[in-house]
Protein backbone atom coordinates (compact mmCIF):
# COMPACT_ATOMS: atom_id res chain seq x y z
CA UNK A 1 0.00 0.00 0.00
CA UNK A 2 1.63 3.34 -1.03
CA UNK A 3 1.84 5.88 1.58
CA UNK A 4 -0.04 8.53 0.18
CA UNK A 5 -0.56 10.82 -2.86
CA UNK A 6 1.46 13.69 -4.08
CA UNK A 7 1.12 15.85 -6.55
CA UNK A 8 3.85 18.06 -6.99
CA UNK A 9 3.75 20.99 -9.86
CA UNK A 10 7.22 22.87 -10.85
CA UNK A 11 8.39 24.16 -14.38
CA UNK A 12 11.58 22.75 -14.30
CA UNK A 13 12.09 19.38 -15.72
CA UNK A 14 15.21 18.32 -13.47
CA UNK A 15 13.38 19.64 -10.20
CA UNK A 16 10.43 17.35 -11.46
CA UNK A 17 12.47 14.64 -12.18
CA UNK A 18 14.32 14.49 -9.19
CA UNK A 19 11.43 14.87 -7.18
CA UNK A 20 9.28 12.09 -8.13
CA UNK A 21 12.22 9.82 -8.39
CA UNK A 22 12.73 10.52 -4.32
CA UNK A 23 9.26 10.63 -3.96
CA UNK A 24 8.77 7.22 -5.80
CA UNK A 25 11.75 5.33 -3.87
CA UNK A 26 9.68 6.45 -0.69
CA UNK A 27 6.76 5.10 -1.84
CA UNK A 28 4.52 8.20 -2.34
CA UNK A 29 2.06 7.85 -5.24
CA UNK A 30 3.24 11.01 -7.48
CA UNK A 31 1.84 13.01 -10.34
CA UNK A 32 3.86 16.11 -11.46
CA UNK A 33 2.58 18.51 -13.35
CA UNK A 34 5.03 21.57 -15.03
CA UNK A 35 2.43 23.76 -14.79
CA UNK A 36 -0.73 24.83 -12.64
CA UNK A 37 -3.63 24.91 -15.19
CA UNK A 38 -5.48 21.82 -14.30
CA UNK A 39 -4.35 20.59 -11.26
CA UNK A 40 -6.64 22.50 -8.64
CA UNK A 41 -9.07 20.41 -10.75
CA UNK A 42 -7.55 16.98 -8.88
CA UNK A 43 -8.15 18.48 -5.36
CA UNK A 44 -11.11 17.76 -3.34
CA UNK A 45 -12.47 17.96 -0.02
CA UNK A 46 -12.03 13.95 -0.31
CA UNK A 47 -8.51 14.44 -1.43
CA UNK A 48 -5.63 11.78 0.40
CA UNK A 49 -2.75 13.72 -0.73
CA UNK A 50 -1.06 16.54 -0.51
CA UNK A 51 0.18 19.30 -2.97
CA UNK A 52 3.85 20.19 -3.59
CA UNK A 53 4.33 23.66 -5.53
CA UNK A 54 6.92 26.36 -7.16
CA UNK A 55 6.15 29.50 -5.85
CA UNK A 56 7.49 31.24 -9.39
CA UNK A 57 5.79 29.61 -12.51
CA UNK A 58 4.79 31.05 -15.88
CA UNK A 59 1.25 31.38 -15.91
CA UNK A 60 -0.64 30.79 -12.66
CA UNK A 61 1.91 30.75 -9.69
CA UNK A 62 2.28 29.06 -6.79
CA UNK A 63 0.20 31.42 -4.58
CA UNK A 64 -2.32 31.84 -6.61
CA UNK A 65 -2.98 27.95 -6.68
CA UNK A 66 -2.35 27.66 -3.33
CA UNK A 67 -5.53 30.22 -2.77
CA UNK A 68 -7.80 27.99 -5.35
CA UNK A 69 -6.76 24.86 -3.28
CA UNK A 70 -7.54 26.57 -0.13
CA UNK A 71 -10.63 27.65 -1.58
CA UNK A 72 -11.77 24.42 -1.98
CA UNK A 73 -10.47 22.95 1.24
CA UNK A 74 -8.63 24.84 3.79
CA UNK A 75 -7.44 22.51 5.80
CA UNK A 76 -5.59 20.70 2.50
CA UNK A 77 -1.92 20.59 3.37
CA UNK A 78 0.10 22.79 0.33
CA UNK A 79 3.78 22.82 0.48
CA UNK A 80 5.59 25.67 -1.76
CA UNK A 81 9.10 25.07 -3.16
CA UNK A 82 10.70 28.85 -2.82
CA UNK A 83 14.26 30.33 -4.09
CA UNK A 84 16.54 31.77 -1.81
CA UNK A 85 14.78 35.09 -2.44
CA UNK A 86 11.45 34.25 -2.07
CA UNK A 87 11.85 33.27 1.74
CA UNK A 88 9.88 36.17 2.85
CA UNK A 89 7.14 35.53 0.39
CA UNK A 90 6.43 32.26 1.46
CA UNK A 91 6.51 33.13 5.08
CA UNK A 92 3.92 35.31 4.31
CA UNK A 93 2.09 32.24 2.31
CA UNK A 94 2.45 30.54 5.37
CA UNK A 95 0.47 33.16 7.10
CA UNK A 96 -2.34 32.75 4.29
CA UNK A 97 -2.75 29.27 4.91
CA UNK A 98 0.45 26.85 3.82
CA UNK A 99 1.35 24.27 5.30
CA UNK A 100 5.06 23.62 5.28
CA UNK A 101 7.84 25.58 2.85
CA UNK A 102 10.92 24.00 1.01
CA UNK A 103 14.20 26.29 -0.12
CA UNK A 104 15.64 25.32 -3.00
CA UNK A 105 18.06 23.55 -3.61
CA UNK A 106 16.81 20.31 -1.32
CA UNK A 107 17.99 17.17 -0.12
CA UNK A 108 15.49 14.21 -1.59
CA UNK A 109 15.53 13.79 2.59
CA UNK A 110 13.86 16.90 3.33
CA UNK A 111 11.27 16.83 0.89
CA UNK A 112 10.04 13.09 1.86
CA UNK A 113 10.44 14.41 5.50
CA UNK A 114 8.18 17.53 4.46
CA UNK A 115 5.64 15.32 2.54
CA UNK A 116 5.56 12.57 5.30
CA UNK A 117 4.38 14.60 8.23
CA UNK A 118 1.70 16.70 5.71
CA UNK A 119 0.31 13.58 4.53
CA UNK A 120 0.06 12.10 8.31
CA UNK A 121 -1.58 15.71 9.25
CA UNK A 122 -3.92 15.50 6.17
CA UNK A 123 -4.69 11.62 6.86
CA UNK A 124 -5.48 12.78 10.70
CA UNK A 125 -8.03 16.04 9.11
CA UNK A 126 -9.97 13.38 7.35
CA UNK A 127 -10.68 10.95 10.23
CA UNK A 128 -11.77 13.82 12.50
CA UNK A 129 -13.90 14.63 9.76
CA UNK A 130 -15.42 11.18 9.13
CA UNK A 131 -15.61 10.96 12.99
CA UNK A 132 -17.93 13.92 13.18
CA UNK A 133 -19.68 13.26 10.49
CA UNK A 134 -20.69 9.64 11.45
CA UNK A 135 -21.45 11.12 15.29
CA UNK A 136 -23.30 13.99 13.12
CA UNK A 137 -25.41 11.23 11.33
CA UNK A 138 -26.13 9.43 14.65
CA UNK A 139 -27.56 12.54 15.66
CA UNK A 140 -29.64 13.32 12.42
CA UNK A 141 -30.37 9.57 12.12
CA UNK A 142 -31.79 8.76 15.66
CA UNK A 143 -34.04 12.28 15.26
CA UNK A 144 -35.74 11.20 12.47
CA UNK A 145 -35.77 7.93 13.59
CA UNK A 146 -36.06 7.48 16.85
CA UNK A 147 -37.25 4.55 19.26
CA UNK A 148 -34.78 2.46 21.45
CA UNK A 149 -36.97 -1.01 20.43
CA UNK A 150 -34.77 -3.65 19.01
CA UNK A 151 -36.29 -3.00 15.39
CA UNK A 152 -35.53 0.50 15.37
CA UNK A 153 -31.99 -0.09 16.63
CA UNK A 154 -31.21 -2.36 14.07
CA UNK A 155 -32.87 -0.66 11.49
CA UNK A 156 -30.59 2.46 12.00
CA UNK A 157 -27.57 -0.07 12.31
CA UNK A 158 -28.35 -0.89 8.60
CA UNK A 159 -29.22 2.72 7.59
CA UNK A 160 -25.94 3.47 8.59
CA UNK A 161 -24.14 0.42 6.93
CA UNK A 162 -25.22 1.20 3.51
CA UNK A 163 -25.60 5.08 3.43
CA UNK A 164 -22.32 5.74 2.16
CA UNK A 165 -22.58 3.52 -0.36
CA UNK A 166 -23.79 4.08 -4.09
CA UNK A 167 -26.08 1.11 -3.73
CA UNK A 168 -29.89 1.02 -4.94
CA UNK A 169 -32.23 0.31 -1.76
CA UNK A 170 -36.08 -1.13 -1.29
CA UNK A 171 -37.73 -0.05 1.32
CA UNK A 172 -40.79 -2.26 2.90
CA UNK A 173 -43.37 -1.99 4.94
CA UNK A 174 -46.97 -1.42 5.90
CA UNK A 175 -48.89 1.96 5.34
CA UNK A 176 -47.74 4.59 8.00
CA UNK A 177 -44.56 3.19 8.51
CA UNK A 178 -42.41 5.95 7.88
CA UNK A 179 -41.06 4.21 4.34
CA UNK A 180 -40.36 8.10 3.07
CA UNK A 181 -39.04 9.33 6.49
CA UNK A 182 -36.04 6.72 6.27
CA UNK A 183 -35.66 6.93 2.85
CA UNK A 184 -34.92 11.01 3.69
CA UNK A 185 -32.41 9.89 6.48
CA UNK A 186 -30.53 7.61 4.58
CA UNK A 187 -30.04 10.58 2.00
CA UNK A 188 -29.16 13.29 4.62
CA UNK A 189 -26.50 11.17 6.37
CA UNK A 190 -25.06 9.73 2.78
CA UNK A 191 -22.33 11.53 0.63
CA UNK A 192 -25.34 13.03 -1.27
CA UNK A 193 -26.48 14.69 1.21
CA UNK A 194 -26.00 18.32 -0.24
CA UNK A 195 -27.96 17.64 -3.51
CA UNK A 196 -31.19 16.69 -4.49
CA UNK A 197 -33.93 14.28 -3.11
CA UNK A 198 -36.62 13.50 -6.22
CA UNK A 199 -39.42 12.30 -4.11
CA UNK A 200 -42.18 10.84 -7.14
CA UNK A 201 -45.14 9.04 -6.00
CA UNK A 202 -46.23 6.55 -8.45
CA UNK A 203 -49.59 6.25 -7.61
CA UNK A 204 -50.14 9.56 -8.53
CA UNK A 205 -48.06 10.62 -11.48
CA UNK A 206 -50.94 11.17 -14.52
CA UNK A 207 -50.37 7.96 -16.77
CA UNK A 208 -50.41 9.92 -19.89
CA UNK A 209 -47.71 12.39 -18.84
CA UNK A 210 -45.92 9.84 -16.64
CA UNK A 211 -42.60 9.50 -18.91
CA UNK A 212 -42.31 13.35 -19.82
CA UNK A 213 -42.09 13.44 -15.93
CA UNK A 214 -39.61 11.23 -15.44
CA UNK A 215 -37.36 11.71 -18.63
CA UNK A 216 -38.05 14.99 -19.74
CA UNK A 217 -38.98 16.38 -23.12
CA UNK A 218 -37.10 18.26 -26.63
CA UNK A 219 -39.07 21.36 -27.85
CA UNK A 220 -42.14 19.95 -30.34
CA UNK A 221 -41.48 15.85 -28.60
CA UNK A 222 -45.84 16.04 -28.22
CA UNK A 223 -48.50 18.81 -29.52
CA UNK A 224 -47.72 21.60 -26.44
CA UNK A 225 -44.45 20.93 -26.02
CA UNK A 226 -43.25 24.34 -27.24
CA UNK A 227 -40.15 24.09 -24.94
CA UNK A 228 -37.46 21.41 -24.15
CA UNK A 229 -37.87 20.64 -20.14
CA UNK A 230 -36.15 18.40 -17.61
CA UNK A 231 -37.44 15.80 -16.18
CA UNK A 232 -37.64 14.57 -12.62
CA UNK A 233 -34.41 12.29 -13.07
CA UNK A 234 -32.76 14.60 -14.50
CA UNK A 235 -33.04 17.09 -11.82
CA UNK A 236 -32.19 14.24 -9.15
CA UNK A 237 -28.27 14.42 -10.62
CA UNK A 238 -26.14 14.01 -7.68
CA UNK A 239 -28.67 13.13 -5.80
CA UNK A 240 -31.30 10.59 -4.53
CA UNK A 241 -34.70 9.94 -6.15
CA UNK A 242 -37.35 7.94 -4.75
CA UNK A 243 -39.91 5.55 -5.71
CA UNK A 244 -42.78 5.58 -3.30
CA UNK A 245 -45.57 2.90 -3.89
CA UNK A 246 -43.54 1.18 -7.10
CA UNK A 247 -46.01 -1.53 -7.24
CA UNK A 248 -47.90 1.20 -8.62
CA UNK A 249 -45.65 1.93 -11.68
CA UNK A 250 -47.57 0.71 -15.08
CA UNK A 251 -45.77 -2.14 -16.66
CA UNK A 252 -44.86 -0.63 -19.08
CA UNK A 253 -42.86 2.52 -17.42
CA UNK A 254 -41.04 -0.26 -15.49
CA UNK A 255 -39.15 -1.84 -18.64
CA UNK A 256 -37.46 1.77 -18.99
CA UNK A 257 -36.92 2.26 -15.95
CA UNK A 258 -35.31 -0.86 -15.63
CA UNK A 259 -33.62 0.50 -18.67
CA UNK A 260 -32.63 3.62 -16.09
CA UNK A 261 -31.05 1.79 -13.71
CA UNK A 262 -28.94 -0.64 -15.43
CA UNK A 263 -27.49 1.75 -17.84
CA UNK A 264 -27.52 5.18 -15.47
CA UNK A 265 -28.60 7.10 -18.31
CA UNK A 266 -31.90 8.13 -20.02
CA UNK A 267 -33.07 9.99 -23.23
CA UNK A 268 -35.46 12.90 -23.26
CA UNK A 269 -38.74 12.21 -24.69
CA UNK A 270 -37.95 13.69 -28.59
CA UNK A 271 -34.26 13.17 -28.97
CA UNK A 272 -31.86 10.79 -29.35
CA UNK A 273 -29.06 11.52 -27.18
CA UNK A 274 -28.47 9.67 -24.25
CA UNK A 275 -28.36 12.11 -20.92
CA UNK A 276 -25.99 10.39 -18.37
CA UNK A 277 -27.68 10.25 -15.03
CA UNK A 278 -25.26 9.78 -11.76
CA UNK A 279 -28.47 9.48 -8.93
CA UNK A 280 -28.84 7.32 -6.48
CA UNK A 281 -32.42 4.91 -6.46
CA UNK A 282 -34.55 4.41 -3.46
CA UNK A 283 -38.28 2.71 -3.48
CA UNK A 284 -40.66 1.60 -1.64
CA UNK A 285 -43.33 -0.59 -1.57
CA UNK A 286 -46.37 -1.78 0.86
CA UNK A 287 -46.73 -4.50 -1.34
CA UNK A 288 -44.97 -7.91 -1.42
CA UNK A 289 -43.00 -7.21 -4.17
CA UNK A 290 -42.09 -11.28 -4.99
CA UNK A 291 -45.72 -11.97 -4.81
CA UNK A 292 -46.70 -9.07 -7.44
CA UNK A 293 -43.74 -10.55 -9.48
CA UNK A 294 -44.97 -14.21 -9.08
CA UNK A 295 -48.80 -13.45 -10.46
CA UNK A 296 -47.01 -10.95 -13.33
CA UNK A 297 -48.19 -7.84 -11.81
CA UNK A 298 -44.34 -6.22 -11.43
CA UNK A 299 -40.92 -7.35 -13.45
CA UNK A 300 -38.83 -9.61 -11.27
CA UNK A 301 -35.86 -8.30 -13.40
CA UNK A 302 -36.79 -5.02 -12.05
CA UNK A 303 -37.32 -6.75 -8.55
CA UNK A 304 -33.65 -7.98 -8.39
CA UNK A 305 -32.71 -4.68 -9.59
CA UNK A 306 -34.06 -2.84 -6.63
CA UNK A 307 -33.84 -5.34 -3.73
CA UNK A 308 -30.02 -5.17 -3.61
CA UNK A 309 -30.33 -4.11 -0.41
CA UNK A 310 -33.99 -4.58 1.35
CA UNK A 311 -34.79 -2.11 4.41
CA UNK A 312 -37.95 -3.43 6.52
CA UNK A 313 -39.76 -0.81 8.03
CA UNK A 314 -41.29 -2.19 11.62
CA UNK A 315 -44.79 -1.63 12.43
CA UNK A 316 -45.98 -0.23 15.91
CA UNK A 317 -47.12 -3.65 17.05
CA UNK A 318 -43.80 -4.55 16.40
CA UNK A 319 -41.56 -1.92 19.03
CA UNK A 320 -44.84 -1.33 21.43
CA UNK A 321 -41.78 -0.09 24.27
CA UNK A 322 -41.75 3.33 21.53
CA UNK A 323 -45.09 4.12 21.65
CA UNK A 324 -45.30 6.69 24.62
CA UNK A 325 -41.99 8.23 23.73
CA UNK A 326 -42.90 8.43 20.14
CA UNK A 327 -46.34 10.24 21.40
CA UNK A 328 -44.79 12.52 23.31
CA UNK A 329 -42.29 13.34 20.38
CA UNK A 330 -44.73 14.03 17.91
CA UNK A 331 -47.30 15.89 20.68
CA UNK A 332 -44.39 18.50 20.93
CA UNK A 333 -43.89 18.67 16.76
CA UNK A 334 -47.80 19.28 17.11
CA UNK A 335 -47.59 21.66 19.35
CA UNK A 336 -45.05 23.60 17.73
CA UNK A 337 -46.89 23.60 14.41
CA UNK A 338 -50.49 24.63 15.74
CA UNK A 339 -48.70 27.28 18.18
CA UNK A 340 -50.21 25.21 21.46
CA UNK A 341 -48.31 25.07 24.58
CA UNK A 342 -47.33 21.59 25.56
CA UNK A 343 -50.27 20.16 27.75
CA UNK A 344 -49.71 17.69 30.49
CA UNK A 345 -50.01 13.94 29.42
CA UNK A 346 -51.18 11.74 32.36
CA UNK A 347 -49.44 8.66 32.24
CA UNK A 348 -52.85 6.63 32.19
CA UNK A 349 -52.84 8.39 28.44
CA UNK A 350 -49.48 7.03 27.71
CA UNK A 351 -50.94 4.03 29.32
CA UNK A 352 -53.29 3.82 26.90
CA UNK A 353 -51.95 5.22 23.66
CA UNK A 354 -49.57 1.83 24.19
CA UNK A 355 -52.49 -0.60 24.70
CA UNK A 356 -53.83 0.21 21.59
CA UNK A 357 -53.51 -1.00 18.41
CA UNK A 358 -52.33 1.49 15.29
CA UNK A 359 -53.09 -0.24 12.17
CA UNK A 360 -51.86 3.10 10.55
CA UNK A 361 -48.51 2.85 12.12
CA UNK A 362 -46.54 6.00 12.89
CA UNK A 363 -48.99 8.49 10.71
CA UNK A 364 -52.31 7.24 12.28
CA UNK A 365 -50.31 8.28 16.06
CA UNK A 366 -49.42 11.50 14.42
CA UNK A 367 -53.19 12.09 13.96
CA UNK A 368 -54.06 11.11 17.36
CA UNK A 369 -51.36 13.86 18.74
CA UNK A 370 -52.25 16.50 15.83
CA UNK A 371 -56.12 16.09 17.67
CA UNK A 372 -54.26 16.13 21.52
CA UNK A 373 -52.33 19.26 20.68
CA UNK A 374 -55.82 21.00 19.67
CA UNK A 375 -57.51 19.34 22.65
CA UNK A 376 -59.55 17.39 21.27
CA UNK A 377 -58.62 14.00 23.16
CA UNK A 378 -57.47 10.94 21.67
CA UNK A 379 -60.44 9.88 18.45
CA UNK A 380 -62.87 7.65 19.24
CA UNK A 381 -61.62 4.66 16.88
CA UNK A 382 -58.33 4.91 18.78
CA UNK A 383 -60.28 4.84 22.01
CA UNK A 384 -61.21 0.91 21.30
CA UNK A 385 -58.59 -1.50 22.39
CA UNK A 386 -59.21 -4.43 19.06
CA UNK A 387 -60.24 -7.64 20.58
CA UNK A 388 -57.19 -9.59 20.46
CA UNK A 389 -56.44 -13.21 19.62
CA UNK A 390 -53.61 -13.87 22.00
CA UNK A 391 -53.93 -15.64 25.06
CA UNK A 392 -54.99 -13.54 28.59
CA UNK A 393 -51.47 -14.34 29.95
CA UNK A 394 -50.10 -12.62 27.06
CA UNK A 395 -52.62 -10.13 27.07
CA UNK A 396 -52.12 -9.36 30.91
CA UNK A 397 -48.20 -8.79 29.97
CA UNK A 398 -48.86 -6.47 27.35
CA UNK A 399 -50.77 -4.63 29.38
CA UNK A 400 -48.50 -4.46 31.84
CA UNK A 401 -45.42 -3.77 29.81
CA UNK A 402 -46.79 -0.95 27.97
CA UNK A 403 -47.86 0.71 31.61
CA UNK A 404 -44.67 0.43 33.04
CA UNK A 405 -43.15 2.12 30.13
CA UNK A 406 -45.65 4.00 29.80
CA UNK A 407 -45.05 5.59 33.12
CA UNK A 408 -41.21 5.84 32.73
CA UNK A 409 -41.90 8.24 30.01
CA UNK A 410 -44.25 10.39 31.92
CA UNK A 411 -41.19 10.36 35.06
CA UNK A 412 -38.39 10.74 32.69
CA UNK A 413 -37.17 7.40 33.70
CA UNK A 414 -37.00 8.25 37.28
CA UNK A 415 -37.67 5.67 39.11
CA UNK A 416 -38.77 6.16 42.65
CA UNK A 417 -41.20 7.97 40.95
CA UNK A 418 -42.34 5.40 38.48
CA UNK A 419 -42.87 2.49 41.48
CA UNK A 420 -44.88 5.13 43.54
CA UNK A 421 -47.19 5.46 40.97
CA UNK A 422 -47.35 1.92 40.10
CA UNK A 423 -48.19 0.99 43.26
CA UNK A 424 -44.93 -1.47 43.21
CA UNK A 425 -41.82 -1.82 45.53
CA UNK A 426 -39.01 -1.06 44.51
CA UNK A 427 -37.76 -4.52 43.67
CA UNK A 428 -41.09 -5.13 41.72
CA UNK A 429 -40.10 -2.46 39.50
CA UNK A 430 -36.57 -4.00 38.91
CA UNK A 431 -37.44 -7.45 38.25
CA UNK A 432 -40.60 -6.23 35.32
CA UNK A 433 -38.28 -3.52 33.66
CA UNK A 434 -35.79 -6.77 33.88
CA UNK A 435 -38.51 -9.24 32.67
CA UNK A 436 -39.65 -6.57 29.63
CA UNK A 437 -36.44 -5.46 28.52
CA UNK A 438 -37.05 -1.63 29.86
CA UNK A 439 -33.90 0.43 30.80
CA UNK A 440 -34.10 3.42 32.46
CA UNK A 441 -31.48 5.39 30.56
CA UNK A 442 -34.46 4.68 27.00
CA UNK A 443 -37.01 7.16 28.90
CA UNK A 444 -34.74 10.21 30.10
CA UNK A 445 -31.67 10.65 32.36
CA UNK A 446 -33.86 11.17 35.47
CA UNK A 447 -33.03 12.76 38.49
CA UNK A 448 -32.34 10.18 41.03
CA UNK A 449 -31.25 6.16 40.82
CA UNK A 450 -32.84 4.65 43.58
Amino acid sequence: MKNGKVVFVDDEDHLRLAAKQALDLADFDVECFANADRVSDLISRNYTGVLVTDIRMPGMDGMELMQRVLEIDPEQPVVLVTGHGDVQLAVEAMRLGAYDFIEKPFSSNHLVDVVSRAIDKRRLTLENRALRSAVAGRDRLEARLMGRAGVMVELRRQIRAVAETDADILIVGETGTGKEVAARALHAISARGERPFIALNCAALPAHMIESELFGHEAGAFPGATRARYGKLEHGQGGTVFFDEIESMPTELQVKLLRVIQERSITRLGSNEPIDLDVRFIAASKADLETEARQGRFRSDLLYRLNVITLRMPTLEQRKEDIPRLFIHLLNEACARYRRDMPEVPSAILAAVASRDWPGNVRELRNAADRFALGLGLNDSAAAVAVQDEPLAQRVSEFERSAIAAELTANSGRLKDTYDALGLSRKSLYEKMQKYGLNREDFGPGSDSS
